[in-house]
């Protein structure tokens, strides 16, 4: 898959509003901010269909993974946006970054930590707020921000050392 997708869930109590980017984007965020709501809300149409209380408006299909048979459930999806709620421990494998690298999905992964098996872009990290958006309503709408703004980075970083993997060098070795 290449480009941007628009991505709308809601019910009548929630909204959730928001744009995938790019193969890999992390959802982080404290308790009770809607993260496991927005991966169920999903769950529950791709299960039930138009016959869920959910509606999900996507051009591509979206799909929830998670438990052991991961590898199953993901070979039987293609072209698709697949959410992974956290506690699946299977995300932090070598396994798992090496099977997605062969997939054409998109992936939302909701994780507190870091998952260093994985390429993904500080520009694709995001949180969940309650915008206020429907105000009076008793709806609530939910939209996604980025945790790391570009505008945080205010002063040049200008490190000591730089190590970087040169094939020319002995291993064990590195320059500056």
């Amino acid at each position: 898959m290449k480009g941007s997708y628009s991505i709308t869930v809601q019910n009548k109590r929630i909204r959730y509003d928001f744009q995938i980017r790019r193969n890999i984007t992390v959802i982080r965020g404290n308790s009770a901010t809607g993260k496991t709501t927005l991966i169920d809300m999903i769950r529950e149409h791709y299960e039930e269909g138009e016959n869920s209380a959910v509606e999900l408006r996507c051009d591509k299909q979206c799909a929830v993974i998670d438990g052991r048979s991961w590898k199953g459930q993901l070979s039987d999806l293609s072209d698709s946006i697949v959410f992974i709620d956290e506690g699946n421990q299977f995300v932090f494998s070598d396994e798992f970054a090496s099977f997605i690298q062969k997939t054409d999905n998109y992936y939302v992964i909701v994780s507190r930590e870091g998952i260093p098996s994985l390429p993904y872009s500080v520009d694709e990290i995001y949180g969940i707020r309650n915008s206020g958006k429907y105000g009076s309503l008793k709806r609530t709408y939910n939209e996604f921000y980025h945790l790391y703004e570009k505008s945080d980075f205010s002063v040049p970083v200008i490190p000591d050392t730089i190590i970087t993997e040169d094939s020319n060098l002995y291993p064990g070795t590195c320059s500056k």
